[in-house]
């Protein structure tokens, strides 16, 4: 017989020796395994990321044509390498002249450049209103010319990804001063600022961006006088503007909202007038609280830009068609070039998503945060 001390000493050496290796690998695998059910779908999901992952591999390295033009394409198994090296710089550029790329390449780094100036909190500051003044300027210089010996080159040549970028970032960066008037307009008590903000803003969320780019292009020229134009290019560009303006300004509402009301009472407390208060305590609360749907906005503004093919004007995923289109080429890399156009506009949306990450971390919002936090 046992006592019931030696027991009990037995047990305690027992669970002082490591599991059996069986036992403790089926421990670590059970968060990923779980039900019989879920170990099923896990390693259906497994399998299919891995045929996918050798697929896209095979494709685009193992069976891909290096070389050659399109008839090595059309026998070749893989993706068509030379179709992105022959029609790349139109892809980009569209029809800009060829020797003159470096303008709009130049104007994009800087546009670039400026923008991650502005990212980087140690350089927040008033004198990004200046940067912010000067580098649209420079960019259209180089882009249209006419001045220091550069020839001009006319609007209805400018496409590609330089006029997509430029096109939603004039649009956005002109879009969300108005859009944060036009929300406190609608949240001002005086009635007649009040009616006029909200049949704005209800007025052009109400239609497509299409048909605003329409009238815009189309019907805004019939009310002007004779011998009056305006470029087709500055009419696209004021219609994205108004648009986002309206969306945005209903966001910062929201923001608006959200903000306590003790917060409008401390204010006043303080004897802040109306403008100090938005200013110093409220707007800036607000627009904290809408850092994730305003970049969803931003997002989706880059992505619509798009839309300007219909009033004649050849973005980048337009040119990118164009592209695809060439006698040489049709049928034979269509994948290619859509994958292409993807990948840009993934790289920029994923900047955007990444960047108000870091955004709401930094400004400790309540979005995104960990519980050690």
């Amino acid at each position: 017989m046992v006592s019931a001390a030696e027991m009990e000493t037995l047990n305690l050496a027992r669970a002082d020796l490591p599991p059996p290796r069986g036992r403790e690998l089926t421990a670590r695998l059970k968060p990923f395994l779980g039900t019989p059910i879920n170990a099923v779908i896990t390693l259906a999901c497994l399998w299919l990321i891995y045929r996918l992952v050798t697929g896209a591999w095979g494709w685009l390295v193992t069976r891909a044509v290096l070389e050659g033009g399109p008839q090595a394409c059309k026998v070749g198994a893989g993706a068509c390498w030379p179709f992105l090296a022959a029609k790349l710089r139109f892809m980009i550029f569209g029809f800009y002249p060829y020797d003159e790329h470096w303008r709009p390449a130049f104007a994009v780094i800087l546009f670039l450049g400026a923008m991650i100036v502005s990212m980087i909190p140690r350089f927040w500051s008033r004198r990004l209103l200046w940067l912010w003044l000067a580098v649209p300027v420079i960019c259209g210089v180089l882009m249209y010319g006419g001045v220091f010996g550069l020839p001009v080159v006319s609007t209805t040549n400018w496409g590609g990804l330089p006029l997509s970028f430029m096109l939603s970032s004039v649009g956005l960066a002109f879009g969300f001063p108005l859009g944060v008037v036009l929300a406190l307009a609608r949240s001002s008590k005086l009635p007649a600022i009040q009616v006029i903000a909200i049949i704005f803003i209800e007025v052009v969320r109400g239609v497509p961006l299409v048909s605003i780019l329409f009238m815009a292009s189309v019907m805004l020229p019939l009310f002007m006088p004779d011998g009056l134009t305006v470029d087709k290019l500055l009419r696209a560009q004021v219609a994205i503007i108004i648009f986002a303006g309206a969306y945005i300004a209903e966001t910062v509402r929201g923001g608006l909202q959200a903000v306590s009301k003790g917060q409008h009472e401390a204010a006043a407390a303080l004897g802040l007038g109306y403008w100090l208060s938005m200013r110093k305590i409220i707007l800036p609360q607000a627009l904290k609280i809408v850092i994730p749907p305003l970049v969803n906005i931003f997002i989706g503004f880059f992505q619509d830009t798009t839309l300007v093919t219909i009033i004649g004007l050849l973005d980048f995923l337009d040119t990118v068609r164009a592209s695809l289109r060439d006698p040489n080429w049709q049928g034979i890399a269509v994948i290619e070039g859509y994958v292409f156009a993807a990948l840009v506009y993934a790289l920029f949306s994923y900047g955007m998503g990444s960047y108000s990450r870091f955004l709401e971390r930094r400004l400790k919002t309540d979005h995104d945060r960990s519980p050690a936090h």
